[in-house]
């Protein structure tokens, strides 16, 4: 009765968004339904007219080399071209995107837009419709199928402007498109490994051309694959060399580990370092590339242990849940009370993870907040929106976090990096792990320092004199880059063969 009551004070209908807000639940109207009380119909919104005034708020001044890469891109608009906007981190790329989707917009054209992570949704989002009065479609896993499907033929009829997505938003169909922007191009996420396999970046260079419209990859970091293209002139390469606003670029610190005590994970001078950093009232990321409490769970008296019997890997140790989790095939089983070969109780979690450093963090640090960002403290739907919102408020804590606090976010405040174990890369079977690593070394230190205070990286590491980080930290990626493309030309590793 109630429901009806409600319906019956709005003559032209509800719409199906409304019907929560009214209090309305679908069990009521379904039963009303049964009983021919209420009708549904299915209407088609009228599309809304496209703006004349497209900014919402004024554009950034762009400082030279910005201006030099927006006439760059500018002068091949109406045909297929490739541009690598090579700039450090915090350098205005995302600025550079902004003012290129204006003039999209202007010839009456869509934009599309690829980020490599769900978690940066909704901070491009928000970045984006401060800046335009326009219609701007998300997608990506997260969404619901009937989101997914609204923005699809929004997308299709011409009626979304602007669509942003992670990798399967690269099929989404376009009534008229202009402009595909790919970010941090470099990211292994746009890779798909289950189902259909394809590289979202790959695969836009075919639909940009197909479409004949331009295409820009923007990277901190680039692909060595990437650069390779540009260095042999099959990309445009546009470099940004500045920080926007006259931020300075971190400073990089090795620091030796060899013979120190390790306090899960965290050496003294890196405890200083932090305690220092908060002291002054400032932000500290604690990086740490393992989520979990311990890689694996090792008894001191045989010496098992805790593989996974399903697939080759080691079982993590995450302690909140009393688990042991295989990263790998997903499989899950209960910590064992006692070693299960030789029954003793002497189980021992060997190695740091981001649990484990975050519970030793807060026990040294008792009086600042530490916030946990990984694949598990985030799985809820809205976690990682209240967590940025903590954050950006900036009252000094610490962050511990994986690779997802390496990619594109904006902390102004934070101004010491603390990389915990820098060495995984440095040996591995896979002959892109030392890539890998400088990449991420190089964005989560892009983290520092964004602001007016000068940020610092410290990097934790038994391998201080390895001529790899040497070079990175102080010549920096571009050199490393060169370096390593021509000890893959000499090994006849891609990009120089397949």
């Amino acid at each position: 009765r109630e429901a009806l009551a409600t319906l019956a004070q709005h003559p032209h209908g509800v719409a199906h968004q409304l019907l929560s807000k009214l209090k309305l639940n679908k069990d009521s109207l379904d039963l009303l339904l049964a009983k021919e009380l209420v009708t549904v119909e299915i209407r088609r919104h009228a599309p809304s007219a496209r703006h004349e005034h497209w900014l919402a708020q004024p554009e950034l001044p762009l400082n030279d080399e910005q201006r030099a890469a927006c006439e760059a891109i500018r002068a091949g608009f109406d045909s297929f071209h490739a541009f690598l906007l090579a700039g450090v981190t915090g350098s205005g790329k995302t600025e550079v995107y902004l003012q290129l989707i204006r003039e999209t917009l202007e010839a009456g054209k869509q934009a599309l837009v690829l980020i490599p992570e769900i978690n940066l949704g909704p901070q491009t989002l928000a970045r984006f419709e401060q800046r335009f009065n326009a219609r701007i479609a998300l997608v990506h896993s997260a969404v619901n199928d009937r989101e997914r499907l609204e923005s699809w033929l929004a997308a299709r009829d011409g009626e979304a402007d602007i669509i942003i997505g992670t990798r399967s938003a690269l099929f989404t169909p376009m009534k008229n498109p202009g402009l595909i922007i790919i970010d941090e191009e470099h990211d292994g996420s746009y890779k798909q490994q289950e189902g259909l396999r394809y590289h979202a970046r790959d695969l836009a260079l075919v639909r940009a051309r197909q479409e004949n419209i331009p295409i820009v990859l923007g990277s901190a970091t680039p692909s060595l694959e990437s650069l390779h293209n540009a260095y042999t002139r099959r990309y445009g390469l546009l470099r940004l060399n500045e920080r926007a606003g006259g931020a300075k670029q971190p400073r990089f610190l090795r620091l030796d580990v060899k013979s120190r005590p390790l306090d899960s994970g965290i050496s003294g001078p890196m405890q200083q370092a932090i305690g220092q950093t908060l002291a002054a009232g400032q932000q500290v990321l604690v990086f740490l590339n393992r989520r979990g409490f311990a890689p694996t769970l090792l008894c001191h008296d045989c010496g098992w242990m805790s593989e996974c019997k399903r697939c080759d890997a080691r079982m993590t140790v995450h302690q909140r849940s009393g688990e042991l989790r295989c990263h790998h095939c997903g499989y899950v089983e209960r910590v064992p009370r006692n070693c299960p070969q030789c029954a003793k109780v002497d189980l021992r979690p060997v190695g740091a993870g981001t649990e484990r450093a975050e519970e030793r963090l807060a026990i040294l640090f008792p009086d600042y907040p530490v916030l946990r960002v990984d694949r598990d403290s985030t799985s809820r739907k809205d976690a990682m929106n209240q967590l940025f919102a903590t954050i950006q408020k900036g009252q000094p804590c610490i962050l511990v976090g994986t690779q997802m606090l390496a990619k594109g976010h904006h902390f102004p405040r934070v101004t010491l990096v603390s990389i915990l174990d820098a060495d995984g890369g440095l040996f591995s079977g896979d002959f892109r792990a030392s890539e890998r690593m400088a990449q991420l070394i190089v964005q989560v230190a892009g983290r520092a320092g964004r602001a007016e205070e000068p940020g610092r990286v410290i990097i934790q590491t038994h391998l201080a004199d390895h001529p790899l980080l040497i070079q990175l930290t102080e010549q920096g990626y571009f050199a490393f880059a060169e370096q390593a493309l021509s000890e893959r030309r000499a090994a006849g590793l891609p990009p120089f063969a397949h």
